[in-house]
Order: structure tokens, then C-alpha cells, then sequence
């Protein structure tokens, strides 16, 4: 299928406008759960409005503009016309902390910040002598209350009162396919982040790719949105449903997922792995829990939908013996996991760090598709996804359409085409370093590349361990599988030049205290329930169960128990991905007992 050469991101909004005017675009939900949304065609209007007060405020072609909020509708609109009109859009955290807001503030140059609420308004004030380019201040939500430097969303609509629709439009035909249209900073997990450099023609491109990559797209279905926009997997997913004219709708906040869930009553939705972990170990706690006939029908109803997953992966016809025992599974069993996902999710995609293979069989089983695949912040943050009539589970699939990929020597994944980003900002060495001579960009993941062109992650080339003995061994599977455990909630392992592994992890505290309960189990607090005894040995005999599934070099040979890893104790990031540098750092003394 050809692509089209869209000279922006605002030609390819109008295309899509032009096409579905009057149905839905973007719904979202107030505290008490009442429903508001706009059409493609409102919608085109209001990107128009809030362009309008942008060229009021003196914002040029090429100027960065912070946009610091949760997921919500007015980021997508205010990213849309900040694109619209030439700036450049710079997402931040809603979880940074003030100094890691203004580094990424001041290194993108920006010259307006968009804030959440009064919560993200307080982290600016308390920088506010250290990010002195910054004219002024968006809030989205509340008032300025007499501060000049501020202004509330209203009034700053009204700034564009006076500007006339032609001096957008002079500013969206004059836009051009490698003008700059966003930074997206890296999470930092290995260091200082970078911000990635994309055009236009890299969001255009990648939307259409994976619109291409995915022929279960359908006109009239939904999809729900909760994953940070400040990370392009979000952002790229949120472009790809203007290509398809899906209607988005905004979760409220992750504290209300399940909640807004069946809200939203969605067809497909984006997420990363961890949300996938939470969902199936409360369902087998919940399963666990109960027990007895309940435990055993769920169990045979599983057995069922292996049976039929293993059916539809091969092409294989499911006997009809096999369907009816599978209705059956799903009316009993299954229905309650799509009831709690609102009841209409078709597939969904997983991607920004490694799905465990077992659990995304275990919801095939459950009759929910996980499609994984893989991206990164440099190349738009797709790559590669498997295909809803050609998938499988622990591999991420072949690559998007009009994407190519090979292994470099030594087994690295290389990528080239037009999601490709322009460059790092202002970090030329940086940039040199990413890309090989002929210009390929350097991933970091180790992979295979199977004879159907599918890719297979095996480790990254950063984390990948090498013990003393010379084993090499990529951790995250290996995290994955313990991960697994109903008591076991995050993972970090240990071995780099060691004899043995070990690992740090962190506890299920729901099922721990569960555990605590019904064994009678004193504590004063949490934290010393983690180190009591018989948890300790609970927690080393679910390690022996996992470790049954690995050769002996793989092996988790000891542990030590830590509280969570948060994004407030800056050992994962906004997306859920543990910082293993922190880690280690923090827990040196007990990594150091480990190997004594």
C-alpha cells in the first residue's frame, strides 16, 4: 500500500476532519462520570481557536512549548495546534520532580509551558528564577489568581479573539515535511535524558504505518487512552487513531483504570506490560482466594482456552467438542475479565518493555489478543508489531510496513526508515553515537530474525549480564518469569561479572498481607512484615518454583526484599520501568551481602 506524502500533521487531521466531520473524536469523563466529547469537525475548529492565541502570544516557527499534564483531551489539542502553527510540542511528566521538569524546561528552550493544575503550577514557581525563557504559563485546569506570569486556559483562548483564520492558515501551508514538530525527552533510566527530534513526516509516516500494520482497525470503534502523552508510545497511538478516525477516550486518571474502563466500554486500547501483570495476578489471587469448586472451574475453564488459543495461533480448526467447552469457559469464567474491561475489547497492543509470554497466552486463552510490539523514543516508538492474523507470544513481530531491520554483527537490532528521528537536540556527539556510519539506527536490543522476518527480543545490550564464568544472560526474561508469582510485584537481576545471579524484589502487598492473615502472622507494619521469616521463605520458595524453568547459569541464586520501586523514589520511570542504575545504587550494601 502506497503512502501519502503529507506535507504535516495538520494536512493529515484535515484529511481525516474532511472524511468524518461529524462523528466522534475525543470523549472524556468529569469527577462524577458524566460524559463530554467533540467531533472531528469541533475539533478542527478548536485546534484553529487555540492556534489563534498561540500566534497572539508571539509563539514563532520552530519555538519549543512544554506541555506538563496528565493524559488528557486538552493535551491533544493543544499539541495538535502547537503543530499546526510550526512550534514545537515538548511533553513533561506530570510525576517529574521541579528540577527534572526544569532541566527538560530549559535543555528544549522553551518559551510557554502548559500546566495541568495548580499540583504542576507549584513545581514552575518553585523553578521559576532557574527557566527565565519562559513567557508564560497555561493552566489547564484552575485560575492564574493574579499572577501575570500565568494564565488561565479560558482567558488564553480569548487572546486569539482578534487573529484572523488567515494567519493560520498562512502558518499550516508553509509547514513542510522535516520541520520540526516534537521533542520527546527519554525516560533517563541509563542516564541524562535525551530529547529525540521528530518531524512531521516521522508522525505522518509512522501513523500510517501502523495503520497499514493493523487491518483490524474499523470505522466507528473506540479506543481508551491512559498512558502518559508525554511518551511518544501514547502519542504515536493517539496520531494512528486520526488515520483511522477512531474515537479516543481519556481515562480520568490511573486511579480510576478499572472504573473508567467500563466507562468507556472500548474496542482496543494501548498499554504497557504492567497494567497486563496487575490485571491477571488480581485475577488469580481473586481465583486463589476462593478456592475450592470455584478454583477448580477456573482451572479447567484455562485448560479450555489454552487449547483453543494453541488452535488459533496454528491455524488449526477448533473441534467442536472443544468450542462448546469454550462457551461454556467464557460465560462461567471468562466473561467477568471482559466485563471488567468494559465488555467490547477486541485486541489490544502492548509495547515499551517486555510482555511475559505466559501472560499474554493467559489472556488469549481468556479470548483477549495481546498484540505486542516494539518501538523506541528515536524511531516514533514503532518498529515492529505482530498482526492480528499472524501472531505469536514472546516475539515482537515483523517490521511496521515501509520499515526495514537487520542484526548488526554482534546481534543488535538495527533500524532504518522514515519513523526515524532528525537527531537528538543539541546533543550532536550523542546522535553520531546512535546511528551506525551507513545510517542505521542503533537500537540496543539483542534479537533474532527469523526466516518468516519476525523479530524475537533477547536482552538489551546495556543490561545484558555476563557472569564471571562467561554465561551471557538477558535479565529480562528471566524477570518476567519471577514476576509471575502472585507474591512477587518488580524484579531486578543482579550478575554482571559475578559467579551466580541474585535479585532485588519487591512484594505483592495485597497477597503478602493476605498471606499474613491467613497464617496467622503478627506485624506491626509492612515493613516489617518483609522481613519477617516466614515471609522470607515464602518468598525463596517462589523463587525455587521459578528457578525449576531455567538452565542453573539462569538461576536466581539469592534474594534480597525491597519496598516498591515508584516513580516518587526514582527508581522506575513515568512508564513503568524500573531504573536498574538506581537500584543498584541504592541497594549497593545488600547486593554486596549477597555475594559475600
Amino acid at each position: 500500500m502506497a503512502f501519502k506524502d503529507y506535507q504535516s500533521v495538520n494536512q493529515m487531521l484535515l484529511e481525516t476532519v474532511n472524511k468524518y466531520a461529524d462523528k466522534s473524536a475525543y470523549r472524556w469523563f468529569d469527577s462524577s462520570a458524566k460524559a463530554d466529547f467533540v467531533t472531528w469537525r469541533k475539533f478542527y475548529d478548536q485546534v484553529k481557536a487555540v492556534s489563534k492565541s498561540l500566534i497572539a502570544l508571539g509563539v514563532e516557527k520552530g519555538d519549543k512549548l512544554n506541555i506538563i499534564s496528565y493524559t488528557c483531551y486538552k493535551w491533544v489539542l493543544t499539541d495538535m495546534a502547537v503543530m499546526s502553527i510550526g512550534g514545537v510540542t515538548v511533553g513533561i511528566y506530570q510525576s517529574n520532580l521541579p528540577k527534572d521538569c526544569g532541566y527538560i524546561i530549559n535543555h528544549s528552550d522553551a518559551v510557554v509551558v502548559f500546566a495541568e493544575d495548580q499540583t504542576q503550577l507549584a513545581k514552575l514557581m518553585e523553578i521559576r528564577d532557574e527557566i527565565r525563557a519562559v513567557r508564560k504559563v497555561v493552566l489547564f485546569n484552575g485560575e492564574a489568581h493574579g499572577n501575570d506570569w500565568v494564565i488561565s486556559f479560558e482567558d488564553f483562548l480569548k487572546l486569539g479573539n482578534d487573529v484572523a483564520d488567515s494567519e493560520v492558515e498562512k502558518r499550516t501551508s508553509a509547514l513542510r515535511p522535516q520541520d520540526d514538530a516534537g521533542i520527546v525527552y527519554t525516560s533517563g533510566t541509563t542516564g541524562v535524558p535525551k530529547g529525540a527530534v521528530l518531524t512531521h513526516d516521522n508522525i505522518t509516516f509512522t501513523a500510517q504505518s501502523v495503520f497499514q500494520s493493523a487491518p483490524q482497525f474499523k470505522e466507528g470503534e473506540e479506543m481508551f487512552m491512559f498512558l502518559p502523552l508525554a511518551h511518544i508510545f501514547a502519542r504515536t497511538c493517539s496520531y494512528a487513531s486520526i488515520i483511522t478516525g477512531n474515537c479516543t477516550t481519556f481515562a480520568r486518571s490511573i486511579n480510576t483504570l478499572l472504573e473508567d474502563f467500563k466507562l468507556a466500554s472500548p474496542h482496543w486500547f494501548v498499554s504497557v506490560p504492567r497494567i497486563f501483570e496487575k490485571i491477571h495476578t488480581k485475577v488469580i489471587s481473586g481465583v486463589e482466594a476462593k478456592g475450592g469448586v470455584t478454583e477448580k472451574i477456573f482451572r479447567w475453564a484455562c485448560s479450555v482456552g489454552t487449547e483453543v488459543s494453541n488452535c488459533k495461533i496454528y491455524k488449526i480448526p477448533i473441534p467442536l467438542s472443544i468450542n462448546i467447552k469454550y462457551m461454556i469457559a467464557r460465560k462461567l469464567v471468562f466473561s467477568k475479565i471482559h466485563e471488567a474491561l468494559g465488555g467490547r475489547v477486541k485486541w489490544c497492543i502492548s509495547g515499551a518493555a517486555p510482555l511475559n509470554p505466559e501472560i499474554a497466552r493467559f489472556f488469549h486463552a481468556a479470548g483477549l489478543l495481546i498484540l505486542e510490539g516494539i518501538g523506541m523514543t528515536e524511531d516514533t516508538s514503532f518498529s515492529h508489531v505482530n498482526r492480528i492474523d499472524n501472531y505469536d507470544f514472546g516475539v515482537v513481530g515483523p517490521p511496521g510496513v515501509g520499515i526495514d531491520h537487520k542484526l548488526a554483527d554482534d546481534g543488535e537490532v538495527l533500524i532504518k526508515g522514515r519513523n526515524v528521528m532528525k537527531e537528538y537536540y543539541k546533543m550532536a556527539e550523542a546522535t553520531a553515537d546512535t546511528f551506525t556510519e551507513d545510517g542505521w539506527l542503533k537500537t540496543g536490543d539483542i534479537g533474532d530474525i527469523d526466516e518468516h522476518n519476525v523479530l524475537k527480543i533477547t536482552g538489551r545490550k546495556k543490561e545484558l549480564i555476563i557472569t564471571s564464568g562467561g554465561k551471557n544472560v538477558a535479565p529480562s526474561s528471566i524477570e518476567g518469569l519471577i514476576a509471575t508469582s502472585k507474591y512477587i510485584n518488580q524484579v531486578c537481576v543482579i550478575g554482571d561479572k559475578r559467579n551466580y545471579l541474585s535479585a532485588i524484589v519487591t512484594l505483592d502487598e495485597q497477597n503478602i498481607k493476605d498471606y499474613a492473615s491467613d497464617n496467622k502472622i503478627d506485624y506491626s507494619n509492612y515493613e516489617s512484615l518483609l522481613k519477617h521469616e516466614k515471609i522470607v521463605n515464602l518468598i525463596n520458595d517462589e523463587i525455587k518454583k521459578k528457578n525449576k524453568e531455567l538452565p542453573s547459569f539462569e538461576t536466581i541464586k539469592k534474594l534480597t526484599i525491597a519496598p516498591e520501586f515508584t516513580i516518587e523514589n526514582k527508581m522506575m520511570t513515568p512508564t513503568f520501568k524500573i531504573k536498574k542504575n538506581v537500584i543498584m545504587d541504592n541497594y549497593k550494601e545488600e547486593i554486596q551481602k549477597m555475594y559475600n
